[in-house]
């Protein structure tokens, strides 16, 4: 099995926002972003691979910031975190004021990409070398995520949902229960 350095993967884009990536309210719309994001996290995965990837999950987007129009957007990616198959991009955004130089952070999120062959036949990534606390810090975040998500399936599917055991935590909200 070969081993890559999460450096390998490594991937930055700047793109200028422009007013037709705003949304109606003036702010650069989600959706651009998010595309933006796709297409980042599939050329990192792509390139650490050696395949093309295709995105399985997008794991909690938070817009923490809005992005104005004639803004700087900078998004790097790196990879987190490998399985067989599988791998996990980071993704973090930032905008830069081209007037002031002041930089914001406008969101992070995290992609699981699939590499595939030329038949779109799941094919083996290499292995990740953790050579620092971070790296190390990144993949065990990402792995505790993937179990978690897991489990989270499990415990909602629609055949073994309980009810009963939920009904309690439904009184904090703000619904009208007619069952």
């Amino acid at each position: 099995m070969t081993y890559k350095h999460p450096e390998d993967s490594h991937i930055t884009i700047t793109e200028l926002m422009l007013p037709s990536h705003s949304n109606f309210s003036g702010k650069i719309h989600g959706g651009y972003i998010l595309n933006l994001m796709d297409q980042i996290a599939f050329a990192c995965a792509s390139k650490y691979s050696g395949n093309y990837a295709v995105t399985a999950s997008v794991d909690k987007v938070d817009f923490l910031k809005p992005i104005e129009v004639g803004e700087l957007v900078t998004m790097k990616a790196a990879v987190n975190y490998v399985g067989r198959s599988s791998m996990v991009v980071g993704v973090r955004v930032e905008a830069e004021n081209i007037k002031t130089g002041e930089i914001k952070h406008c969101n992070s999120s995290f992609f699981t990409m699939v590499a595939r062959d030329d038949n779109g036949k799941s094919m083996q990534v290499p292995g990740l070398i953790l050579n620092d606390t971070q790296a190390v810090r990144r993949f065990v975040r990402s792995a505790i995520r993937q179990v978690q998500g897991k489990e989270r399936r499990a415990k909602f599917k629609q055949d073994s949902f309980k009810i009963d055991e939920h009904l309690e935590l439904l009184k904090n909200y703000n619904i009208k229960l007619e069952l």
